[in-house]
């Protein structure tokens, strides 16, 4: 029991989530009394950081317009009308139309359907990749033999992908692949990968040091289950904090590819494509078919950094301890 509970304190200490055994000795808990105790803190936390609750309602409201968008959107975004060529503003266009007839609102409502599939499925892929290479490395980091050199292998080749322009990498594989939505999200996971490697690597070095773990290889329990069972879970905080960011990212990436007529092909909805088709426009005064698409990927880009912003701030024991102590501390008042 004294061992538990001081594998427990260490845990705490090190912001990481104690072993099953140390949750089961300091007491049961019931999953709805998790949950509740979990969202009482992020609403405690919303109500004190309001930032974050407007990157939540940022992301919320970029992804639910674009599942709504054949249902919201008053015209097909795909449909040229010669006879709207370049119209301002108006009632009947609130964001006016594009060189083609367009409408711009229609466009800017379907992009996310996209913009968010590609950056999502190529960020979870590159996570995912670079979150078991990184754990294997970081777990047989001090290992010897075959091991030590596969291991040490893999971050040469993370550092030799770090080292290319990521921009003009992804480029390059797009161009090796062919120009399709699988190519892009492909080169989105490719680029991200070494991100997560390392991050997941340093992480899992640090758990592997700690005394349960030390204790767990003791009682002879195999690596791929300590792996599995104590170092991600102890060290994926970090990564689910990236994620939001990387998305981000990935959308800004999706957009400059198309930007540059390696990425998506016109006429289909996307923002990056979007602004490369009204960029010409804008020396001549018709400013709005880039404006409002680029907007909607500023807006959208920020969200997800401040959603990551709070996941990272959430993952901080010692933020979390300071939230949970003004809310005590604003209820006895």
């Amino acid at each position: 029991m004294s061992s538990n509970l001081e594998w427990g304190k260490e845990a705490t200490l090190t912001g990481q989530a104690a072993p099953a055994a140390v949750l089961h000795a300091a007491g049961p808990r019931s999953r709805g009394a998790r949950m509740r105790s979990g969202m009482n803190l992020f609403f405690a936390t919303i109500r004190q950081h309001p930032q974050f609750g407007l990157g939540y309602v940022i992301v919320l409201g970029v992804v639910m317009m674009g599942l709504l968008a054949p249902w919201l959107a008053p015209y097909s975004p795909v449909t040229a009308d010669a006879s709207r060529y370049l119209e301002p503003p108006s009632w009947a266009h609130p964001m006016g139309t594009d060189a083609t007839g367009m409408d711009i609102l229609s466009r800017v409502m379907f992009a996310p359907r996209i913009d968010l599939t590609i950056a999502v499925l190529g960020t979870l892929v590159s996570a995912v990749i670079g979150t078991f290479l990184g754990a294997l490395v970081g777990y047989y980091q001090s290992a010897r033999g075959l091991r030590a050199l596969a291991c040490d292998g893999i971050v040469r080749a993370s550092d030799v992908l770090q080292a290319f322009p990521v921009f003009v990498f992804a480029i390059a594989l797009v161009a090796i692949f062919g120009q399709s939505i699988q190519s892009i999200i492909a080169a989105i996971a490719f680029v991200n990968i070494p991100i997560y490697l390392r991050l997941m690597r340093s992480q899992v070095m640090a758990v592997r040091a700690t005394r349960y773990v030390e204790a767990a290889i003791v009682c002879g329990v195999g690596d791929l289950t300590i792996i599995r069972r104590h170092a991600i879970p102890n060290a994926i905080a970090p990564v689910l904090a990236q994620l939001s960011v990387n998305i981000g990212f990935a959308i800004i990436l999706t957009a400059a590819l198309s930007f540059v007529g390696a990425g998506v092909r016109a006429p289909t909805p996307e923002w990056g494509s979007m602004i490369a088709m009204g960029f010409q426009n804008v020396t001549t005064g018709q400013w709005w078919p880039s404006v409002f698409p680029g907007l909607a990927l500023a807006i959208t880009v920020f969200g997800f950094a401040l959603v990551g912003a709070s996941i990272e701030f959430l993952a901080d024991p010692d933020r979390r301890a300071t939230i949970v102590e003004r809310r005590n501390r604003s209820r006895r008042a």
